[in-house]
């Protein structure tokens, strides 16, 4: 069993030969604009599950699959010869989700923006629900209230 430490520097190593083998190896154009954005090894270095994103359309996604499943064992041999470790670890191509969910997150961000900007809106039009001073303050004997102040200027009733 390997330590996490080395599975960590294998599988970026990992990255780097897998990245460069789609340029040297991979001699197909149908692949396109496929970027590698993860590489994860298993505990025992036996298998990497290498992320990758296609920038395109889903044709294009389908396209890069097909190019890259296709092209698995040479591209495992060279990460094989670049690793130089005893066993090379079986690769697997996965893509990786991670375009359409930060889409996916700008989307709702947008939403929250938009909700706020109401809510702020209907914050500056809002008004008092009764009077401005709801507080009750003794009538003089005229109608009118008063504003009256105690010795020391506060202004606190004698009630509490």
């Amino acid at each position: 069993m390997a330590d996490n430490a080395r599975a960590r520097r294998i599988a970026e190593r990992i990255k780097q030969l897998v990245t460069q083998g789609l340029s040297q190896v991979v001699k197909d154009e149908r692949v396109g604009f496929v970027t590698i954005t993860d590489v994860r090894v298993t505990g025992d270095l036996q298998q990497a599950s290498v992320f990758y994103t296609v920038l395109g359309t889903d044709e294009d996604r389908t396209t890069a699959a097909e190019v890259l499943e296709a092209y698995r064992g040479r591209l495992r041999s060279f990460v094989g010869k670049g690793l130089g470790i005893r066993l090379t670890p079986s690769l697997e191509f996965i893509l990786d989700a991670l375009p359409e969910d930060a889409q996916h997150m700008d989307e709702l961000l947008r939403e929250v923006a938009r909700r706020d900007a109401e809510l702020a809106a209907a914050r500056a039009a809002a008004g008092y629900a009764g009077d401005h001073d709801p507080y009750r303050r003794p009538r003089a004997e005229d109608g009118s209230e008063t504003d009256e102040t105690d010795e020391d200027g506060t202004g606190a009733d004698a009630r509490g």
